[in-house]
C-alpha cells in the first residue's frame, strides 16, 4: 500500500502541465489567473458558510452548511493545484484532494435530496409576504373581536348591572310580585309574595297563578290569564286563610312570548282601617244624635224636676199625693243621670282635667269598691314600676273605674276575681296599625280585669255602643261603656277590650301623661331588642293579629311558620323538623286551646319551648288554674321589645327544663 502511494506521488517521471501549454505565457496565464479567482471564490464560500452557521444557530440543518464549506473548500484546493502543476508534476497529490473532493461531494450530495422535501417546505419570500399580510389581516380582525368582545362584555355588564337593580327593587318591594306566563305559570314569586301568602318561591314555580287566588279566581280558564281581574280581589294563603288585597296585571313580551306581571298589595290594614274609620264615623253619628238629645232632654227634666219638688212642698199635708211627686223627682234624676252618660259618650260634657297619680286613685277607690261591690268579689291590685300620672278629670275617671268594676261584677254571678292595675305604656307603630286613632307615645294605662263570662267577639264589636247591652230588660241601660268610651276620646285617650269565653275581660284605658313622662328607656329598649335566627311557629286564629305578629317576629331576624289553628299548628310541626318553637294564643277556634296544643306538640317534640299569649296576665291565669307558674305568657297588647324578650326567655326556659 505504501509503495503505491510513494509511485503515486513520484513525480520524476512526469513533465509539467505547462508544457501541454507550449510554455505559452498568454496561455499559462490565463489559466493561472482563472483558477486563482475560481480558489478565491471558492474559499470566500466556507468563510461566509461559518459566519451564518455560528451566528444564526436557529438555521435548520446546519451539518449541511458545514458539509458545502468542506466540499467547496476541497474544490478550491483542486484549481490551486492545478496552477501548481503548470510548473510542478504533483499530479498525485492533485489526484488524492481530487478525490477527497469527490467524496465529499458525493456526501454532500447523499445529504441533500433526502433533505430536499424539508427545505421545500421552507416558505419562500413571496410566501412569507403572503404570510405577513394573512398575518396583519388576522390582527386586523384579533383587534375588531377584542373590541367587539369588550364591547359585549361592558354590554354584558350593563345588563347585569340593570338586571340587579331590577332584582333588588323585585326583591325588597313591599307589594308582592308575580311574573306569570299565557298559561298562568308562575315564574317568578318575590319575597314579599312569600310573606303575603305564605309559600315559598320554590312551592309555587309553574304553579297555576289560581292558586293563589279565591274559588272565583280559580274558576277563571288558565288559557286566558291576560283576562285577570284588576282591583280589589280575595288572596287565598297556603294556611287556608283569606285577606283582601289588590291586584293589578301588565303585560309585556320576553323572546317572542306574551308575559303578565302582577302586582299584588295586601288590603289588611286598609280595610281594617276602613273598619275602623266606618265605625267611629257611626259612633260619631250616634255622639252627635245623643248629645243634641241630652241637651235638649235635660231643659225638660229641668222642667220636670223643679215642678215635682215645688209640687212636693206644696203637697206636705197629703202624703199620699207627696209620694208620687218624690217619685216623679226621682225619675227626673235618674234621667239626668243617664243623659249625662250621654254627654259624656258624645264627649260634650265639661271635663277639669288634672294631674293624678293612677296608684292613689284606685287605692282611695278600694273602700268603695268593698262596700259597693258583692262580698264574693275578690279585689286585688297590681302596679306598675314608678309613679303612673295621668292628665284627665279625675270624677269622670273615677266614674268610669267604678262603671267598670260594676260591669265586672255582673259578669261574675257566682263570684269571682277583680283585678285594678296601673302602668306606663307605650304605643308604637305596630298597635298603631290596629288602632290607628290613636297617637305614638307614653299612657298612663288603667286595666279592669275580671275572670267572669267573658264576650263573644260579636258582642265586643257593639260593646261601646250607646244603648247595647246583654243584660236582662230593665237591669243596664247600654251606656255604660259607651260614656268610658266618650270620656277616653274627649282626654285624647282610647279604650281597648280584651276578651274569652270562659276567661274573663280586661279593659284598659289609655289616658294621657302628665308631666311629660317619656318611655326613652323603652325605646332604647327597643333599639336593643335580643334577636334570634330560629325558626317559630306562630299559631293565631285572628287574621289581623297573625298578620301583625308574623310582621314583627320576621323582623326580629327569626323564620316564620303560620297556623290558624292547633289542628294546623300539630300538622306544620310534624312536616317541618326545622321548627324551634310554638308560639300560641290561649284560646282558639277549633275545639283546642293553646294549652293542649302545647300538650300535644310536647309530645310531638320533647322539650319545644312554648311562648303562650293572652289578655290576661300570668298571675291571673295561675290563680284561675288555667296556666302553671312556669309557663311563659307574654300579656297582649305588647311591645316589640317586650316580644323579643319574651322569646328568648322561652328558649331559656326550656333549655333548663331540658338541661341535666
Amino acid at each position: 500500500m505504501w509503495a503505491y502511494f510513494e509511485r503515486l506521488l513520484d513525480s520524476s517521471t512526469l513533465s509539467p502541465h505547462g508544457i501541454c501549454l507550449l510554455w505559452e505565457p498568454e496561455l499559462i496565464w490565463l489559466h493561472v489567473v482563472s483558477d486563482a479567482c475560481i480558489a478565491a471564490a471558492y474559499f470566500s464560500i466556507p468563510f461566509a458558510l461559518a459566519i451564518l452557521v455560528t451566528k444564526r444557530r436557529d438555521l435548520q440543518f446546519g451539518w449541511v452548511y458545514w458539509a458545502f464549506a468542506i466540499f467547496i473548500t476541497a474544490c478550491g484546493l483542486t484549481h490551486l493545484l492545478s496552477i501548481y502543476t503548470l510548473w510542478v508534476p504533483v499530479y498525485g497529490i492533485e489526484g488524492l484532494v481530487k478525490a477527497l473532493t469527490a467524496i465529499a461531494s458525493i456526501f454532500t450530495a447523499a445529504a441533500l435530496w433526502p433533505l430536499l422535501p424539508k427545505i421545500l417546505t421552507i416558505p419562500s419570500p413571496f410566501e412569507l409576504e403572503k404570510v405577513q399580510a394573512a398575518l396583519e389581516v388576522e390582527e386586523i380582525k384579533r383587534r375588531d373581536a377584542t373590541l367587539l368582545l369588550k364591547q359585549v362584555g361592558e354590554a354584558q355588564r350593563a345588563m347585569r348591572e340593570s338586571v340587579a337593580r331590577l332584582t333588588a327593587v323585585v326583591e325588597t318591594a313591599v307589594d308582592g310580585v308575580i311574573l306569570f306566563d299565557a298559561q298562568a305559570r308562575i315564574l317568578l314569586f318575590n319575597p314579599a309574595c312569600e310573606r303575603l301568602f305564605g309559600y315559598r318561591a320554590g312551592e309555587v314555580m309553574n304553579l297555576d297563578i289560581g292558586m293563589l287566588m279565591s274559588d272565583q279566581g280559580k274558576r277563571l280558564p288558565a288559557a286566558h290569564a291576560q283576562r285577570f281581574a284588576t282591583g280589589e280581589t280575595t288572596g287565598l294563603r297556603k294556611d287556608g286563610s283569606h285577606f283582601p288585597m289588590d291586584l293589578s296585571v301588565g303585560q309585556a313580551w320576553q323572546d317572542g312570548e306574551l308575559i303578565y306581571v302582577g302586582i299584588v298589595h295586601d288590603l289588611t290594614a286598609r280595610k281594617l282601617t276602613e273598619q275602623q274609620l266606618q265605625q267611629a264615623q257611626k259612633m260619631e253619628t250616634v255622639g252627635q244624635l245623643s248629645g243634641g238629645i241630652a241637651h235638649d232632654f235635660n231643659n225638660l227634666l229641668t222642667v220636670i224636676i223643679g215642678n215635682a219638688e215645688h209640687l212636693s212642698e206644696q203637697l206636705k199635708g197629703r202624703p199620699d199625693l207627696r209620694q208620687f211627686a218624690d217619685d216623679i223627682c226621682q225619675s227626673g234624676e235618674r234621667g239626668a243621670e243617664l243623659t249625662q252618660r250621654l254627654l259624656a259618650f258624645s264627649r260634650r260634657q265639661l271635663l277639669r282635667p288634672q294631674t293624678i297619680d293612677c296608684r292613689e286613685l284606685i287605692l282611695s277607690m278600694l273602700k268603695l269598691f268593698k262596700r259597693t261591690l258583692r262580698e264574693n268579689i275578690e279585689i286585688s291590685t297590681a302596679f306598675g314600676p314608678g309613679t303612673i300620672q295621668a292628665f284627665a278629670d279625675r270624677s269622670q275617671l273615677e266614674s268610669a273605674v267604678l262603671n267598670l268594676a260594676l260591669n265586672a261584677q255582673d259578669a261574675m254571678p257566682s263570684g269571682g276575681h277583680l283585678t285594678l292595675s296601673t302602668e306606663l305604656a307605650a304605643v308604637d307603630d305596630d298597635y298603631r296599625a290596629l288602632h290607628p286613632e290613636m297617637a305614638s307615645g307614653a299612657y298612663a294605662l288603667i286595666s279592669i280585669t275580671d275572670d267572669g263570662e267573658g264576650m263573644t267577639p260579636e258582642v265586643i264589636e257593639h260593646a261601646f255602643e250607646p244603648f247595647f247591652t246583654t243584660k236582662e230588660v230593665g237591669k243596664g241601660s247600654g251606656l255604660g261603656l259607651s260614656m268610658v268610651y266618650g270620656f277616653a276620646k274627649q282626654s285624647d285617650g282610647h279604650v281597648s277590650i280584651y276578651s274569652e269565653q270562659g276567661l274573663g275581660t280586661t279593659i284598659r284605658i289609655y289616658l294621657p301623661c302628665a308631666g311629660g313622662q317619656l318611655l326613652t328607656d323603652a325605646t332604647d329598649n327597643e333599639d336593643a331588642a335580643p334577636r334570634g335566627h330560629e325558626t317559630i311557629l306562630i299559631a293565631e286564629d285572628d287574621p289581623f293579629v297573625r298578620s301583625s305578629v308574623i310582621l314583627r317576629v320576621e323582623a326580629l331576624g327569626y323564620r316564620v311558620v303560620a297556623a290558624v289553628n292547633g289542628k294546623e299548628a300539630l300538622q306544620r310541626l310534624r312536616a317541618d323538623p326545622g321548627i324551634d318553637m310554638l308560639f300560641t294564643d290561649i284560646v282558639m277556634p277549633g275545639g283546642m286551646s293553646g294549652w293542649e296544643l302545647a300538650d300535644q306538640a310536647r309530645r310531638i317534640r320533647p322539650g319545644l319551648p312554648v311562648l303562650f299569649t293572652s289578655g290576661y296576665a300570668l298571675e291571673t291565669l295561675v290563680e284561675q288554674g288555667r296556666a302553671q307558674a312556669q309557663a311563659v305568657v307574654l300579656t297582649k297588647p305588647y311591645r316589640k321589645a317586650e316580644l323579643a324578650q319574651r322569646l328568648r326567655d322561652a328558649f331559656s326556659a326550656a333549655a333548663v327544663i331540658s338541661g341535666p
